[in-house]
């Protein structure tokens, strides 16, 4: 029996190390997510504009940033659109995953139905579920809703254009795009809680609350902890159903940060401070994160 060659001994070596299996996805994310990454953080540091290849590098894309009145808004709308988007996507995404758990512990007829149905809004696109909520919601002829409104009352509802209702608008629609992902996890979380804790818990009297409190809600906590990380960075992170659904109006009521990042790059041309801001708004991301984080070290601390 002749002896392996040095090369074959050196594939066969290469393909029993981890790092061989690993290196397309190394690559892939090399390629695709940190040279872009890196490529901002520099471009943010210059004056450069699109459609000009001349610029230099300088810091006071930063330093505007802290006296620029349409990042400080922007920033305000961010914060109160990713927490009405968080607090109601965990809301809805809980009582679903409640109900559809309920429903297949029982063995009712149409769970599947259910989940595929609240599933078919989490793959449409934002932009996409931008149009079909402004085909819903507009005051003008093609509003589906305002013109119902509109036979039975007599007037519109400015859900579009007032700038009190807007952004309440605008969380609705991205808590019915992302409730389906939310409720995902949860139930997942839910399948792997033990049938013998319920069994327990009712033998000890405790109702459909007192499982929740002190069954579901103990064992579920790393997983909502989870799904918050994941809600915030999403809602955060928003920009495209918001320029489909209102572009930023009325009067700038609902402009998030991402979409005043979008704005200065594509239409001022001002690649440096568009580039600033998406710089910002990732720094928002990971101090959410590392946030998310602590509060999980500490919740099992607890635990």
């Amino acid at each position: 029996m002749t002896a392996a060659s040095p090369p074959s001994r050196l594939w066969s070596s290469a393909q029993n190390s981890p790092l061989f299996w690993l290196a397309p996805a190394a690559l892939f994310l090399l390629v695709f997510y940190t040279y872009p990454l890196i490529d901002v953080i520099r471009l943010s540091f210059t004056n450069a504009r699109l459609g000009s290849e001349e610029f230099s590098y300088t810091i006071n894309q930063y330093a505007r940033l802290l006296t620029d009145s349409s990042v400080q808004r922007g920033l305000r709308v961010t914060a109160i659109f990713a927490a009405g988007s968080v607090a109601l996507q965990l809301t809805l995404g809980m009582l679903l995953a409640l109900a559809i758990d309920a429903g297949v512990r029982r063995g009712l007829y149409g769970t599947v139905v259910v989940r595929t149905s609240i599933l078919a809004a989490w793959v449409i696109p934002g932009v996409i579920v931008g149009i079909l909520w402004k085909l819903l919601l507009s005051t003008s002829s093609y509003g589906l809703l305002n013109y119902w409104i509109e036979s039975i009352t007599g007037t519109e509802v400015g859900f579009l254009t007032d700038v009190r209702l807007s952004l309440l608008t605008a969380v609705l629609a991205n808590v019915w795009r992302g409730v389906a992902f939310t409720m995902i996890l949860l139930y997942a979380g839910m399948q792997k809680i033990p049938v013998d804790l319920y069994e327990a818990a009712v033998v000890d009297g405790a109702g459909a609350f007192g499982r929740f409190r002190f069954v579901t809600w103990p064992m579920l906590r790393p997983v909502v902890f989870v799904s918050l990380v994941l809600m915030t960075i999403s809602s955060v992170n928003t920009f495209d159903l918001i320029l489909a659904l209102t572009g930023g109006g009325p009067a700038r009521a609902t402009e998030v940060i991402g979409l005043v990042a979008y704005q200065h790059v594509f239409k001022f041309m001002n690649l440096g401070r568009g580039a600033a801001v998406a710089v910002l708004l990732m720094v928002v991301n990971l101090a959410m994160t590392l946030i998310y984080l602590r509060l999980m070290r500490i919740n099992r601390r607890i635990d």
